[in-house]
């Protein structure tokens, strides 16, 4: 379905090196809108913003993926088991695993300080 949007030229001329991508864009920044509803962490932007928030050890280790991320990465693994990924299948993968290093991290050193308050 075709769809003509007006945008102002400041963004239209950001936009111009990625004309190609448009969709992709589109579809990542959707997902991301849609996710602000969701608990839990979806990108990296969400992880982030939610340890910005300054969350005590308890709720960093409380973290949990929202359920649309779940869902992704499921429909991410069946697509590579089944077709396999394109490249731009394959860069949102390496995101979600990056994220997940870091809520690693922030949780190994959420445990350390809770082992480290507690008796």
């Amino acid at each position: 379905m075709p769809l003509t949007l007006t945008i102002a030229d400041d963004l239209a001329s950001e936009l111009k090196p990625y004309e190609d991508k448009l969709t992709e864009i589109l579809k990542l920044g959707i997902r991301e809108w849609q996710a602000r509803e969701e608990p839990g962490y979806t990108g990296l932007s969400s992880v982030l913003e939610t340890l910005a928030a300054l969350p005590d050890p308890a709720e960093v280790l409380a973290l949990r993926p929202a359920p649309q991320l779940e869902q992704r990465l499921e429909a991410l693994l069946e697509k590579n088991r089944t077709k396999g990924w394109s490249p731009s299948d394959q860069r949102e993968w390496d995101q979600y695993e990056y994220v997940e290093h870091l809520m690693r991290l922030a949780k190994i050193s959420a445990l350390r300080k809770l082992k480290g308050a507690g008796p």
